[in-house]
């Protein structure tokens, strides 16, 4: 795991947590969901997590809307509509850890109690050859994953 802890700064709360301890979550509390937050065409080319094995699928809400990158103003409404609620322990998900504080923070101040940034994301930070996926992240960690 490469940073973890408590993200303050002039934002509200949030807790880094590696991809494992979001997997263990996700197995044993009924109120876990992971909400990732990267672009369509990340799903669709890069993957996304697999959460079969816990009888759940991941609520796809992008934080930044491709292709101009412009935030969701809509983000924490659409996590309503996905049913989302405060009793919730949310889980955000992005490439690398930065897009998913960003949501977490945001849903945090809107009044989500229990939001977590999943550290390294997805894809994790880039290797010594520049490749994502191999130092750290969901895929790195061997999590169960799959093409959209």
């Amino acid at each position: 795991m490469r940073w973890r802890g408590i993200i303050s700064g002039d934002h509200p709360l949030v807790e880094n947590i590696s991809p494992v301890q979001v997997w263990e979550a996700l197995q044993s509390n009924p109120d876990a969901r992971l909400v990732d937050v990267r672009t369509d065409a990340e799903w669709n080319f890069v993957g996304m997590p697999d959460l079969s094995p816990v009888g759940q699928e991941p609520v796809l809400i992008p934080w930044q809307v491709y292709p101009t990158m412009q935030v969701n103003g809509a983000f924490t409404e659409h996590m309503r509509r996905a049913g989302l609620g405060g009793h919730h322990h949310v889980y955000f998900l992005c490439r690398s850890g930065v897009r998913s504080l960003a949501a977490a923070r945001a849903a945090r101040a809107d009044g989500f109690a229990h939001v977590y940034n999943i550290a390294d994301g997805f894809e994790g930070p880039l290797d010594g050859e520049r490749h994502r996926g191999v130092a750290a992240g969901w895929k790195a960690e061997g999590l169960p994953w799959r093409q959209k």
